[in-house]
């Protein structure tokens, strides 16, 4: 087992995390989907390393681990710590990276963007076919 420190797991997301955000409109986007929004948290790592994300489910007590399997040539499986549940985020993952802040400029504009989306998320915005069209649009500013 990894000694996590909240410096160290800052500096695991800066380089292999992410804060990401899947938006389903209808209006925007052609795909069908029962879910129209999905905000996660990840961060994925070669089988060799998987350890660590265990690690990070275990801190942060939330979460699920998956293999993520690559069938190109020279790519491995890879496992991948995916936080998706609204209420963890909101309540877990966000809190915890307010007060340990990333350091690069592109992840902290990612995770601004991921609070403001949460944020709309949590007063239903989503729900109505402007207020997606709004996050979408919202989201298309993220890496």
């Amino acid at each position: 087992m990894y000694m996590l420190n909240n410096n160290y797991i800052t500096g695991l997301i800066d380089g292999e995390g992410s804060f990401a955000v899947y938006v389903y409109n209808g209006e925007v986007s052609n795909r069908k989907r029962r879910v129209r929004i999905e905000p996660k948290f990840c961060i994925k790592f070669k089988e060799e390393d998987k350890s660590i994300l265990y690690d990070l489910k275990q801190f942060f007590k939330c979460g699920h681990i998956y293999l993520q399997k690559d069938s190109r040539p020279n790519h491995k499986n890879c496992y991948r710590y995916e936080v998706s549940k609204r209420d963890d985020l909101l309540n877990i993952i966000i809190p915890f990276f307010k007060k340990n802040p990333v350091k690069l400029k592109s992840k902290k504009r990612d995770f601004i963007i991921f609070c403001e989306i949460m944020n709309a998320i949590s007063l239903k915005q989503h729900l109505t076919s402007s207020g997606l069209t709004k996050l979408y649009q919202l989201k298309q500013k993220m890496h």
